[in-house]
């Protein structure tokens, strides 16, 4: 083999894509396809070979968790759930002052919101993100130009970019596949022919032959692809993309009755929990009914013992007046037997006299003392009967509240029933001719949105996240990519506004400029 092994056993062998798609929502037709590139593409993110800020980190963790256990659901995930999983780069774990949890809890937010996801779905959203990233499907090789500067050359699918030695984020100079005519190298030195002829040819300087062999190849295929998909479709892709639909749409029509399924029986689970609810609430009527009962109850036998005890303190008056009254008819005979003894016999007047005040003063007081006596058996008669007249109507409050709780109970019962190996050649120089069909090469690419500005909701919980997470951020730790990554927030670019801006002019202009870095 022309490549160097390692010394290892087993050999471990590792298969890339060579050539990114420039949109994976049109190009990726098979799944199995779409399952690889994201494999490589996360990897990818999680190893830091593709600068990913924070907040997009933690919405690329939940559709990866969505692509391994599917939908959340509360009853299955339990808190933990996500702890034996690699979910962020080691950089952006470093630098924020977050456990494991506070981190679950945010991508638990990002995982609830994509209910009824299935997870191919799931894949090429998070692969949709992913290309809006800086430095998606870009090859970097070191490079100088005429004036000895340090460059980095960018080779992806829409074109060929030149960077500054000190930021892979942001180029600074671009050149779009279709206007260029002719690659060649000879030794290091590499030549780039554009098709503007009044244009200087673009020659830079890689520090290997090796380099020169495999960006040469990169060119040749990405420049084919470039124009490929600028053409109408092959028979070939034609049937992969109808078979492809048929596969979605029979898919859909699944994840429809699927869809259908979870919901009758969610439908189903929230009437037995408000069943339960209702169950639940009956339940406790009850027993507030039952212990209104009971204190009616302990309330009544009150009014009964008062109203036995008002009885016997009416019969004790009675029973006193009966006596007074009986104590006045004897004071009465002695009175009249005393005034025949003193019409009788007539002795000693006075003492007779005396003796008769003294009866007639002890007669008035006995009938002053049976007049109250009478006062007081009225007015416990009159208590009594208002007792009497309570007691009824408790009686029949308490035989309503029981007839109302049987009611109730028997209500409640019927209710709860229911890298890749190139054979190098041996010959130090090559020149590819790059042909442009005579059709017009569009390049749709400087009209493209990211997502998150198709997306405006998106948009929005994509900063308040970064807000939040830059609270818990230190400002210690951040790199080189994490500083060139918020200035080009700050200006308002991303990778496709900055793509039109290192494309303005024409050719001559920005090769004079890459010559002048």
């Amino acid at each position: 083999m022309a490549q160097d092994v390692k010394k290892e056993n087993p050999l471990q062998f590792r298969f890339r894509v060579k050539f990114y798609p420039e949109d994976v929502g049109q190009e990726l037709i098979q799944d199995i396809t779409r399952k690889l590139f994201y494999l490589q593409v996360k990897e990818a993110i999680m190893d830091e070979d593709i600068y990913c800020p924070p907040e997009t980190a933690v919405l690329l963790a939940s559709y990866s968790i969505q692509v391994k256990y599917g939908e959340y659901r509360k009853s299955d995930h339990n808190r933990g759930y996500l702890s034996s999983e690699r979910l962020l780069p080691n950089r952006i774990l470093q630098q924020h002052k977050l456990t494991k949890d506070q981190w679950e809890d945010r991508i638990q937010v990002w995982h609830e919101e994509h209910k009824y996801m299935i997870k191919e779905d799931a894949m090429l959203e998070y692969l949709k993100i992913a290309q809006d990233l800086e430095m998606y499907g870009v090859n970097y090789f070191d490079i100088k130009n005429k004036k000895g500067t340090d460059l980095w050359l960018g080779v992806d699918a829409l074109g060929l970019n030149i960077y500054e030695k000190n930021d892979r984020l942001s180029p600074k100079i671009g050149f779009p596949w279709n206007e260029i005519r002719n690659i060649s190298y000879n030794e290091k030195k590499f030549i780039i022919k554009p098709i503007d002829k009044k244009a200087p040819d673009f020659v830079f300087y890689a520090p290997r032959l090796r380099v020169n062999k495999r960006i040469l190849l990169l060119c040749i295929g990405n420049h084919e692809l470039f124009v490929n998909r600028r053409r109408a479709d092959s028979i070939e892709v034609q049937q992969m993309k109808a078979q492809a639909k048929e596969e979605k749409l029979q898919r859909m029509l699944e994840r429809e009755q699927l869809d259908r399924e979870k919901q009758r029986r969610e439908r189903i689970e929230r009437e037995k929990e408000e069943m339960e609810q209702e169950k639940y609430k009956l339940m406790m009527r009850l027993d507030e009914y039952e212990e209104t009962t009971k204190r009616a109850e302990r309330e009544l036998q009150e009014q009964l013992d008062r109203a036995m005890r008002l009885e016997e303190e009416r019969r004790r008056v009675e029973e006193e007046a009966r006596r007074l009254e009986a104590e006045r008819m004897e004071a009465i005979i002695a009175k009249e037997e005393l005034a025949r003894q003193a019409e009788d016999q007539l002795k000693s007047q006075e003492q007779l006299a005396a003796e008769l005040a003294e009866y007639t003063a002890k007669i008035t007081l006995l009938e002053e003392a049976r007049r109250v006596k009478e006062e007081e058996a009225v007015t416990w008669q009159s208590k009594a009967q208002e007792v009497e007249v309570s007691l009824l109507k408790t009686k029949e409050e308490l035989q309503l509240v029981r007839t109302t709780s049987v009611t109730r109970a028997s209500s409640s019962s019927s209710s709860s029933s229911e890298s890749d190996h190139e054979q190098e050649q041996e010959n130090s120089s090559y020149s590819a001719e790059l042909q442009i069909p005579a059709i017009t090469v569009h390049r749709y690419e400087e009209e493209r949105l990211t997502e998150a500005e198709k997306n405006l909701r998106l948009q929005k919980q994509l900063l308040t996240l970064s807000s939040d997470l830059e609270l818990s951020r230190d400002q210690a730790m951040k790199s080189q990519y994490d500083l060139l990554h918020a200035e080009n927030v700050r200006r308002g670019r991303d990778k496709y506004k900055t793509l039109r801006q290192i494309r303005q002019g024409n050719t001559k202009q920005r090769i004079d400029e890459f010559e002048a870095l």
